[in-house]
């Protein structure tokens, strides 16, 4: 049973350019232990264009004309130091996995920073004639293959002039995709059929915040629990690819915090997403499409931005295409892609329609077996479609140089 990083992806997207082995094995008795990680940092500068009033929150589209920031940071991707280990006992292969992710962004002198993350700490097992169990805190089960194929997990993407002092910026979070994020789960793993493999969980219910710029707040318990699933084929051969769906279902309930008041009892609304993707490689090529909608779910991060300040579920979908070549002998892989999220206003909301769009080129080169030399240009983009007022739009342009070491 694998156990290994719940990133593997990006560093399965490394070692398709250079052929590292990430972790570290070592024997333990009756366990293999699996030392493994991220380290990375990036000097980044960023040109704000357009409205003011076009909202910052963490895209940070609203500082205006002739605004910039010049920042060092990390990328998508924190920094990684990943303990796994596994053993075959009663028939059962058992496995944990425990993670720490310490920020490496400072803003304030004297200040060394309390941004760190513990994102995985879960156990798991079973058989490869039945399948796994997981138990604990990992990626989140909706939209992780969105996130696992998207170029900008081994760069910086949107939020570097906004997240300075954060352990991580957005990639293409709320440009293309919702984030999956980190995630309390029961979760089931079916054997791989031959390329076909499925996982169903129930993971921890999260509070709804319909805040976004300004338009109201009442904020929802999520007490119940949300129900999430993915089904995904993948092939080799000369044209290798995968294709992959993912849903998530969660009653949000109760109303309260509309302009400070306290909690009071109310309705219940059901929040649900879906998407679908694939990605496609052939002869260096590779090619990955990418679409989600939902309803009450949000734009950037689950279950934000989803209600109005009634209460109420607002529509959202997102997508994003991606093109990337791994140049023959060198193996530096140049990419190329757009995404959009989008937000519908309700009849409530001041604001008809919000759109986050992002395009991004990148060059990510092998300069050794584990370490790659990163570059990259993105423009963010937010349009603000208001109803009794003129439209707003803010723009951030980022330039990123930088480093990523897998290990």
């Amino acid at each position: 049973m694998n156990t290994k990083l719940n990133v593997a992806v990006a560093a399965a997207l490394f070692a398709a350019t250079t052929g590292a082995q990430a972790g570290i094995v070592i024997p333990a008795g009756d366990w293999t232990l699996d030392i493994g990680g991220v380290v990375n940092a990036f000097y980044t500068t960023t040109k704000f264009t357009g409205d003011t009033g076009a909202g910052t929150g963490p895209l940070g589209l609203g500082a205006g004309d002739a605004s910039s920031q010049n920042n060092i940071t990390t990328g998508l991707l924190p920094n990684y130091l990943s303990v796994s280990g596994k053993t075959r006992q009663n028939d059962l292969d058992v496995g944990f996995t425990i993670s720490i992710n310490p920020g490496a962004s400072t803003t304030q002198s004297g200040v060394q920073g309390s941004q760190q993350e513990n994102r995985q700490a879960f156990l798991t097992f079973g058989d490869a004639s039945w399948g796994s169990i997981k138990v604990g805190k990992d990626l989140g089960i909706y939209g992780s293959d969105a996130i696992l194929n998207d170029m900008t997990l081994l760069g910086v993407g949107a939020g570097a002039g906004n997240l300075a002092g954060n352990t991580t910026t957005l990639g293409r979070i709320g440009t293309g995709y919702m984030y999956a994020d980190w995630k309390s789960q029961i979760a089931y793993t079916s054997p791989n059929w031959n390329g076909f493999q499925f996982t169903a969980g129930v993971t921890q219910g999260w509070n709804a915040v319909a805040a976004l710029g300004g338009a109201g707040s009442t904020d929802r318990s999520g007490s119940q629990s949300a129900y999430e699933a993915k089904a995904s084929y993948e092939w080799t051969g000369d044209v290798a690819g995968k294709v992959w769906s993912s849903a998530i279902t969660q009653n949000i309930s109760g109303v309260g915090n509309a302009a400070g008041a306290a909690t009071t009892p109310g309705g219940k609304e059901r929040a649900w997403g879906w998407d679908a993707g694939t990605t496609i490689n052939l002869a260096g090529f590779g090619l990955t499409g990418y679409y989600g909608k939902g309803e009450g779910i949000g734009q950037t991060l689950q279950f934000q931005g989803g209600l109005d300040a009634a209460g109420n579920t607002r529509k959202s979908d997102q997508w994003y295409t991606q093109a990337t070549y791994a140049l023959p002998g060198v193996g530096t892989k140049l990419g190329a892609s757009y995404g959009r999220s989008t937000l519908d206003g309700n009849g409530a909301d001041t604001f008809s329609e919000v759109q986050d769009s992002m395009w991004v080129l990148g060059a990510y080169h092998p300069l050794t077996k584990h370490l790659n030399l990163v570059a990259e240009y993105s423009q963010t983009k937010r349009e603000l479609d208001q109803r009794a007022a003129a439209d707003l739009e803010g723009k951030a342009k980022t330039i990123s140089l930088g480093a990523i070491l897998f290990f």
